[in-house]
């Protein structure tokens, strides 16, 4: 596996019922690649931040301090009254690039779970306005709000979504998230240079990674999106992304 090759959206034990990775022999691991630096986007928190950041460190790792951040469909403060469903929000990762970064994720977590707080800690777009620099975003996930237009084949709102937080974060620090998973709707979701209309859109900087060292799942206690158990050899896979020359 190449050396420049970095993954950019990952999830520790610090992400239930989602992650089995364990910090300490997470950083060993990525250290035996080669790999220069690995970021922790755990879901809806960063109670893993000091732990990663000390340990990598140590390790001689690049530490990437991010969280899968939980985004209300409009306000945060919208909850049971708003006759919202407990699963009603959109993932997007966000990573610090700088101590500026780090310090706005610190008080977007917070804000989260302290005024956003229903079911899981959500921020919106409001939040994200506030407290974006120093900040990247990416895409995110099947659970992001720009795939999930995608799969509703409404591609003008995913690009209207697209230049919303291109808007916000800027066009240098804003991504799509490509991700080699095996799901089925996946590949749908992935912008192609050639062939997807995200392709043609000039000003929006495309990942250009595709491919992820697998991570088992077969010991994470299922949830509502496992409803099998995975077979011993299925692996899933994570995205990551490196930006275009």
């Amino acid at each position: 596996m190449a050396s420049s090759f970095v993954h950019l959206h990952l999830h520790t034990q610090f992400s239930l019922l989602d992650g089995a990775n364990q910090i300490e022999p997470l950083v060993q691991q990525i250290k035996s690649f080669g790999q220069p630096a690995v970021a922790m986007t755990d879901h809806g928190n960063m109670f893993g931040a000091i732990e990663f950041y000390r340990k990598a460190k140590d390790a001689g790792v690049k530490p990437i301090i991010g969280c899968e951040a939980y985004m209300a469909l409009g306000s945060r403060h919208a909850k049971k009254d708003s006759g919202l469903a407990h699963n009603d929000y959109y993932h997007l990762i966000l990573l610090a690039r700088n101590l500026t970064g780090y310090q706005n994720l610190i008080k977007l977590s917070s804000k989260a779970y302290l005024e956003g707080f229903y079911y899981k800690p959500r921020m919106d777009k409001e939040l994200l306005k506030e407290h974006h620099e120093g900040l990247i975003a990416l895409s995110g996930c099947l659970s992001g709000e720009i795939p999930y237009l995608i799969g509703q084949k409404d591609m003008d709102g995913a690009m209207a979504v697209a230049g919303e937080f291109q808007e916000i974060f800027g066009k240098e620090h804003f991504y799509l998230e490509v991700q080699a998973n095996g799901l089925d709707h996946q590949p749908d979701r992935n912008p192609q240079k050639n062939e997807h209309p995200y392709g043609r859109h000039q000003r929006l900087p495309l990942p250009q990674e595709r491919r992820f060292a697998s991570a088992r799942t077969d010991a994470l206690p299922p949830n509502r999106q496992d409803a099998q158990r995975p077979e011993p050899d299925e692996v899933r896979h994570r995205s990551a992304l490196r930006q275009i020359d």
